[in-house]
């Protein structure tokens, strides 16, 4: 893919690259800028090393603001060309940026933080240089922010690869040279990764291709741009899942022989102080309506993809008044993998297949807020991970009928 770099200080080689993908960030980026570069001269003053911005053209002088944010670290400046968007194809080209300068130390932070510190720079990148390829992010997080990652993401690359990245999509993560170059060199591409599916691209292929994952402690909470719910669902979704899907077709050889997770090892837990996390509006009454008005609208689509005992069971769960209303994880786990198994047949549209699973994913997402109301942040971490063991016991089903 072509790109246009701005390259004023003419890096040619950098052992720290700092990516931050970005589309109309202008009144943000400069932030993280600044804290990237201040972590970088803080943890890092004896290594080489460069900021590069991976930008989508974007019309609001995000290029001008970045590059004139004022740090020791030198920039670099890169755009897809006009009319490429997507977070995927920024980082792309931060992949390959990256192989050509030679870094051994790639560190990706998104352009909207609020939150970052200096610390997050060494947390992400700090490992790298103890032998690790691939570094998640572990967050602090409100009970029900990116509820995609509860309901989906974690359980369901958990229980498909066998290892346990709490934060598959969590967006801030680092990686070591050999993995950009696997990144690179890879021929799995398509329109979702290409948005926002690209960081479970990342953290599925780094699974799959290499042992040395661990996740980093931040600390702090992730703050970033408000977004609701909904904003959350309509962006990233479609990307995320389809992306999934997409890998399982790839990957079966591989996940089809994974029998239960294991842990993965925690770098920098306890260091700092732990913040409480922003609070998240939950509108259960609209949760409710868009379950049962959206299950209605895409009752043909259901129909085509599940089981027929399963969607009895859907059935079932529509008649659960809301107030008590209950969304069974083994149910939520088949119905996930009955869609996974529609997603390879091919029969149905996969764009409206998966558009399919929104509905259901508001129904469990009221489910979970309604029975986690009550506990504080550490239960709801058990009772997540139950519901993971759940989408583990269940995947015999999954090797049933994917054949």
């Amino acid at each position: 893919m072509k790109f246009v770099e701005d390259n004023p200080n003419r890096i040619t080689s950098a052992e720290i690259v700092v990516g931050i993908p970005s589309l109309n960030e202008a009144d943000l980026i400069s932030f993280p800028t600044q804290q990237a570069d201040r972590g970088l001269v803080k943890h890092y003053p004896g290594k080489t090393a460069v900021i590069v911005n991976v930008d989508n053209n974007s019309p609001d002088n995000t290029h001008h603001v970045f590059m004139e944010t004022r740090t020791e670290t030198p920039k670099i400046y890169i755009s897809t060309e006009e009319g490429v968007t997507g977070k995927g194809n920024n980082l792309k080209n931060l992949f390959e940026k990256a192989l050509e300068l030679e870094a051994k130390a790639v560190v990706v932070i998104d352009a909207d933080l609020k939150s970052i510190s200096p610390m997050w720079i060494r947390n992400l990148a700090e490992p790298l240089f103890d032998g690790y390829d691939f570094v998640a992010p572990l967050y602090i997080r409100h009970k029900y922010d990116f509820t995609v990652t509860n309901s989906i993401a974690y359980p369901l690359t958990r229980a498909l690869y066998g290892r346990r990245v709490r934060q598959p999509i969590g967006g801030d993560v680092a990686f070591s040279g050999a993995v950009t170059r696997s990144f690179v060199e890879s021929n799995i591409w398509n329109e979702a990764i290409a948005h926002f599916g690209i960081d479970a691209w990342m953290t599925t292929n780094a699974v799959k291709t290499h042992g040395s994952i661990i996740q980093s402690f931040m600390g702090r909470p992730k703050v970033h741009k408000n977004r609701d719910i909904d904003s959350q669902v309509g962006l990233i979704f479609e990307d995320v899942v389809g992306t999934i899907f997409e890998l399982m077709l790839h990957y079966d050889s591989f996940w089809k022989d994974v029998r239960w997770s294991r842990p993965t090892a925690v770098f920098g837990f306890g260091l700092g102080d732990i913040e409480v996390p922003p609070p998240v509006d939950v509108d259960t009454h609209a949760l409710w309506n868009k379950f049962v008005s959206g299950v209605r609208g895409k009752w043909d689509v259901y129909s085509a993809a599940l089981e027929r005992e399963n969607l009895n069971k859907l059935e079932e769960v529509m008649d659960i008044p809301a107030m008590g209303f209950e969304f069974p994880t083994g149910l939520w786990a088949k119905l996930v993998y009955d869609f996974a198994v529609a997603y390879k047949g091919a029969s149905l549209d996969r764009t409206e297949l998966i558009r399919g699973l929104i509905p259901l994913h508001y129904g469990k997402t009221l489910s979970f807020v309604i029975e986690t109301e009550a506990m504080n942040n550490q239960q709801v971490e058990e009772f997540i991970e139950d519901q993971c063991l759940q989408f583990e016991k269940t995947k015999p089903y999954l090797l049933d009928r994917w054949g």
